[in-house]
């Protein structure tokens, strides 16, 4: 599933690509074709990330709420003129690690997590895309504008140069004013859109009540937005935080780190295209870790490997029906 740095990132490509311009939509799947209709024409005024879910504002007060889901993906093609906070990802501005070490070549992750062509659930990209931190210009003449539709396209969204197509969402409706800020006001607090202040107290003060597990309260929503599977696993083994404690039972200095540690770590997934949780990293072993998942994460997707920390076997149990990662050892 796609965690909050992903949405973030893809609120910005819109933001770069889509906002101040008019914008056709369809729907080639037929599954919208009638909020397609609604917003087809209209000129796309604001996008915006709240943890897994994106808003995108259209005159007339229309808005677009899109929560992809296990499966949903954004797939860009045309002119990308991309972020300057994200296009370390594409390797155009280079690559920046948490030492502040500067990495010319760009650095590809075949699952395709840090694809900017196809943002959401991994996988590889069907269309092509020409990238650069200052793009301009139409496409190609050689090249089919606007470009063929490929799978079960939810939604298509057209600029005269850029083109997103949605597939899979578990989300994707038309929404009042009154409607969005209800749906925002149900999710927890988001440290690249709250007030930070704000959001650790609101935080913390929930967790601190709740008898939950604290494992199952960072993958809440309510309590916090962004958290899911991997970024859960890790901010507990950065804490060395037994996933079982219940909310009330963390001490507060503790769940005070915890919004601290996602503050940083999802600054760094922003940036970077990559749920990175490793820190102080050489060069040589940042690159490895950002070409390869299983040299990025403590914990992760790492079950009966020994823990980098102290050797134990690397626990993997069912949490209401996902997988938490875990040492039994360093989160005892």
């Amino acid at each position: 599933m796609p965690e909050g740095h992903s949405v973030h990132r893809i609120a910005r490509q819109f933001a770069k690509n889509f906002v101040g311009r008019p914008v056709g939509a369809s729907s080639p799947q037929g599954r919208f074709a009638e909020g397609a209709a609604m917003l087809s024409s209209r000129e796309m005024l604001e996008a915006r990330a709240v943890g897994k879910q994106m808003f995108l504002r259209f005159d007339g007060d229309v808005w677009l709420r899109v929560h992809l889901g296990m499966y949903g993906a954004w797939d860009f093609a045309g002119v990308i003129d991309a972020d300057a906070t994200i296009a370390a990802a594409n390797g155009r501005m280079g690559q920046t690690n948490q030492r502040g070490t500067v990495l010319d070549e760009p650095i590809l992750d075949a699952a395709g997590e840090n694809s900017l062509t196809s943002i959401g659930a991994p996988r590889r990209a069907r269309v092509h895309v020409r990238m650069s931190e200052q793009t301009t210009g139409l496409p190609d003449e050689d090249e089919q504008w606007p470009p063929p539709v490929v799978g079960q396209v939810r939604l298509r969204l057209l600029t005269e140069e850029t083109c997103a197509d949605l597939r899979g969402p578990t989300a994707c409706e038309l929404q009042s004013p009154d409607e969005v800020v209800a749906s925002i006001a149900k999710l927890g607090p988001d440290p690249l859109v709250d007030d930070l202040a704000e959001g650790e107290e609101r935080f913390v003060a929930t967790v601190r009540r709740k008898p939950t597990p604290i494992g199952l309260l960072l993958m809440d929503q309510a309590v916090v937005s962004g958290i899911g599977n991997v970024y859960r696993a890790e901010l507990l083994f950065r804490a060395r935080l037994n996933p079982h404690t219940p909310g009330r039972d963390v001490p507060e200095e503790t769940v005070r780190s915890l919004w601290h540690d996602w503050t940083r770590l999802l600054e760094i997934g922003v940036q970077t295209g990559q749920m990175m949780t490793m820190d102080d990293l050489d060069p040589d072993a940042y690159r490895r870790a950002m070409a390869h998942r299983d040299d990025r994460h403590w914990v992760y997707h790492r079950a009966g490997l020994p823990c980098r920390v102290c050797g134990t076997a690397i626990v993997v149990e069912e949490a209401a029906s996902r997988k938490l990662y875990w040492c039994p050892n360093c989160q005892a």
